[in-house]
């Protein structure tokens, strides 16, 4: 089986930048589409971005113009580059991968999850 990494997150000022990395074992990410989820508690975890085959890319409202997801299939890696975070985007991240069919942005159409890193942002 595969199974999900993920790194990167920290405590960081507004305005500042942070980049998350999943990385995947077990299996070649490129047979997989991905996507990165958050979480803070008592809330539902939210959708925040997503790569799919053929390499199209797709963003909540809130981090559109800010995140940026990419692959890396060299590493069998994928990122999440954030530029000028927000408190608001203070959370629990997930990489999550889908072999099947579903929408992007539905945590029920994700077959394997990471185990989350956390990224603080202060005011």
């Amino acid at each position: 089986q595969v199974h999900l990494v993920e790194s990167g997150g920290g405590l960081v000022q507004a305005g500042g930048s942070l980049r998350l990395s999943c990385a995947a074992s077990g299996r070649t990410l490129s047979t997989f589409n991905m996507g990165w989820f958050r979480q803070i508690p008592g809330k539902e975890r939210q959708f925040v971005a997503a790569i799919t085959w053929p390499g199209f890319c797709y963003y909540a409202d809130s981090v559109k113009g800010r995140f940026t997801i990419s692959g890396d299939n060299a590493q069998n890696t994928v990122a999440l580059q954030m530029n000028s975070l927000k408190p608001e985007d203070t959370a629990v991240y997930y990489c999550a991968a889908r072999s099947g069919s579903g929408a992007y942005d539905y945590t029920s159409s994700y077959d394997i999850w990471g185990q989350g890193t956390q990224v603080t942002v202060s005011p």
